[in-house]
């Protein structure tokens, strides 16, 4: 079976699309930020050592492991120069 056949089996499943919508402010936080990293051509040991955390932090955050706090994000934006965006949708 090719990766979306399954993914359409698994989205037919009401628990599996509850999950990832759950999931899904997590998932995109960690996108965001590897997106960032990639883009200024940082390792997760560099942008470990700006943000004076251990690459085993930013390699759970990327992955969706741990959820950041807010005071992490915003020195992780400040190491890009770029300022923290957060909002709520359809309340």
């Amino acid at each position: 079976m090719d990766w979306n056949t399954h993914k359409k089996l698994l989205l037919n499943d009401p628990e599996f699309r509850k999950s990832l919508e759950e999931t899904m402010p997590e998932y995109e936080i960690a996108r965001a930020m590897i997106l960032a990293r990639i883009k200024n051509k940082m390792t997760q040991k560099e942008l470990a050592r700006r943000l004076k955390t251990k690459q085993s932090v930013i390699s759970r955050v990327e992955t969706a492991q741990t959820t950041p706090t807010i005071s992490f994000l915003k020195r992780f934006v400040r190491v890009f120069g770029g300022s923290l965006k957060i909002g709520f949708e359809g309340i």
